[in-house]
């Protein structure tokens, strides 16, 4: 029961989570009309990355890698994206600057293989 709980999780997160990021007027048609659609995605990003975290859960050790993995990830392509090209404050890549050393930092951490991230 537990498993099936966590599989129909993950995936309704995933899939709701693809959806504005393929196609965002047929979300919005849906959901209703949204003013900033990069937070629509930047949302969109995290259920993603919350789904893949809670579906590797169920084949892995280590769920809160994927998951911070993810959402620095999440972060740093919105952050850099939509600051660029001018949806959003310069002072987001501040922002997308720590996520990338985040997610540099992971790489090279866990590239590593520690046995176990709660040992320390």
């Amino acid at each position: 029961m537990k498993r099936i709980l966590l599989l129909t999780q993950g995936f309704y997160n995933l899939v709701t989570g693809v959806w504005p990021l393929l196609h965002v007027d047929s979300f919005m048609a849906v959901t209703g009309p949204k003013v900033d659609v990069w937070l629509v995605k930047m949302v969109a990003l995290l259920n993603v990355s919350i789904g893949v975290s809670i579906l590797s859960g169920l084949r892995t050790k280590q769920p809160t890698l994927i998951l911070a993995f993810c959402t620095a990830l999440s972060f740093f392509l919105i952050d850099t994206y939509y600051a660029l090209v001018g949806r959003i404050w310069y002072v987001y890549l501040v922002d997308a600057a720590i996520q990338l050393a985040f997610l540099l930092s992971i790489i090279i951490v866990f590239l590593r293989q520690e046995p176990d991230i709660n040992k320390k």
